[in-house]
């Protein structure tokens, strides 16, 4: 193997831009179609999604796990790096925490068929459940604390509590038509301001 062979995550070397976006609208394509197909669906069907061959997705992911776990990794990270973005592009914090919340609804829902394979017994799912809390409960404190602080809303809320009410209400749809998850979480979110 030559220097320039090895592999920029095992030497510590940032990947280039290129295969960065590369795999990144790889992760995408399979997120939008584990929405539409479930965590179940072909690779073929995630390879056309992406324009790309089945063999570089088991290049980048030898096993369906593996890929699994680097859509979930993905969706979390621009999650995590959402909330802070939201807060600092104008507005005020509690439109921030609204539209983070809003956000959070579409991870939710990119996780169809996710559920079961995170409750299976295969140990290489285990961290995932920690890597969300860690990841994402201090952001969710964070847009909590600012919209507090601006007197928007109350300052007794705990993230914990919301995301998972968010999840609990995103959760009871099922294939009811006539349940509308988002309508029902932005009568939460409106529901924690502070009337003026």
């Amino acid at each position: 193997m030559n220097e320039g062979d090895r592999d920029p995550v095992r030497t510590g070397r940032p990947k280039r831009a290129d295969a960065r976006r590369n795999k990144e609208a790889l992760l995408d394509a399979a997120a939008a179609v584990f929405v539409t197909s479930g965590v179940e669906a072909p690779i073929r069907d995630i390879a056309a999604e992406a324009g790309i061959g089945t063999a570089t997705i088991y290049r980048h992911f030898p096993t369906r796990a593996d890929l699994i776990i680097a859509v979930y990794r993905h969706q979390v990270e621009a999650l995590a790096e959402a909330g802070p973005a939201l807060l600092t592009n104008g507005g005020t914090p509690h439109a921030a925490l609204g539209r983070w919340i809003d956000t959070f609804v579409d991870f939710l829902a990119t996780k169809h068929g996710l559920a079961a394979v995170l409750q299976s017994d295969d140990p290489c799912f285990d961290p995932l459940h920690s890597y969300f809390l860690d990841r994402l409960l201090p952001v969710c404190t964070q847009l909590l604390d600012a919209a507090a602080d601006s007197g928007e809303i109350r300052s007794d809320l705990d993230a914990y509590e919301l995301m998972r009410g968010v999840a609990s209400l995103c959760a009871g749809a099922g294939d009811n038509p006539r349940y509308d998850a988002r309508r029902l979480v932005e009568l939460l979110i409106a529901g924690l301001r502070l009337p003026r």
